[in-house]
């Protein structure tokens, strides 16, 4: 009996070995990354052998390739947003989410796999620059990546630290990224049109939601009915260009109710901040973005949409004279 408590013992100190080295050889991120990080934390872990800095700078902020070679984080890669693959015409519908397969191939030619701690770096100038990052952390998010952060302040906010710079372009090394798409995050037209309990929250600014402006995109004017408006340019602070501090985020989504929700603008770039937000900030569960939007929403005349917009909004846009 007793040789056989001895065994016992010796399996569960065996065991109790284990699992603590397994604790400690877990990557870093698991204990000290959050959705958001600082600049600080990045300087602190960015030669982490787990981390991937992905410099998503194009277009919507002004830059793109030639920015990034000029000068960019040590060791990040960069990512077109705009150019790279991260929105994709499907069905007829523009700017919308790949395909499972095409986004694994497009993540593991980006250097990354299961085992990375991607921290997505914006430009750092405006909300709409943010909105780029929300979208891909989600979209990484959504395909199946378990570890994803935000650098708070972008690319300006590191410069405005002090911290270092290089120039060049770092090519990375491919690797096999392989996730199961996590449908929880995703609203397909079909349920924002089906699914009367999740509430709507429209991400545009007040004069889209209310129908004085719309998306080039868009085939009508106004919003998805019942939904309500919270502009996500609200979320960010343009003198910091940094989100706004918690409570002031809670305090701007406390009319958002518990139970589902729906995020959507015009093509699911505004929205993913709204999403990240509400998802990954302040923890509301049940929250997905619907990537079609406005513009697919719109591109059937026979959905319904409700526009406070009046006839003579219409004549002075004829006549050049505003909206």
């Amino acid at each position: 009996m007793s040789g056989l408590v001895a065994f016992l013992s010796r399996r569960a100190f065996a065991a109790a070995v284990l699992a603590s080295v397994a604790v400690a050889a877990m990557p870093a991120f698991a204990e000290t990354a959050t959705p958001l990080v600082s600049p600080q934390w990045l300087n602190e872990h960015r030669a982490d052998s787990d981390v991937v800095v992905l410099d998503i700078r194009s277009v919507i902020d002004g830059g793109g390739a030639e920015a990034y070679a000029k000068a960019h984080i040590p060791g990040a890669i960069h990512s077109d947003y705009d150019k790279a693959g991260w929105r994709v015409s499907r069905n007829g519908q523009p700017l919308m989410v790949p395909s499972q397969t095409a986004l694994e191939k497009l993540i593991g030619e980006t250097g990354i796999d299961e085992d990375s701690h991607v921290v997505v770096v914006p430009a750092g100038v405006s909300a709409t620059d943010f909105g780029a990052a929300a979208r891909i952390y989600w979209t990484l998010k959504a395909a199946g990546h378990p570890a994803i952060s935000i650098l708070d302040g972008g690319f300006a906010g590191w410069q405005a630290a002090g911290f270092p710079v290089e120039a060049g372009n770092n090519v990375p090394a491919p690797k096999i990224f392989s996730g199961k798409f996590n449908e929880a995050l995703l609203a397909e037209l079909e349920e924002v049109e089906k699914n009367p309990n999740a509430t709507l929250v429209d991400a545009r600014p007040p004069s889209f939601f209310s129908g004085r402006e719309k998306a080039g995109l868009a085939k009508a004017y106004g919003h998805i009915p019942g939904a309500i408006n919270i502009d996500s340019a609200s979320f960010y602070d343009p003198a910091t260009n940094r989100l706004r501090p918690k409570a002031e985020l809670a305090a701007i989504a406390s009319k958002v109710p518990a139970g589902p929700v729906v995020t959507y603008c015009n093509t699911g770039h505004w929205a993913a901040t709204d999403w990240f937000v509400l998802s990954e900030i302040l923890g509301q569960p049940n929250v997905k973005l619907y990537a079609g939007s406005m513009v697919e929403w719109s591109s059937d005349a026979h959905r319904p949409i409700e526009s406070s917009r009046t006839r003579w909004d219409d004549v002075k846009k004829a006549l050049g004279m505003g909206l």
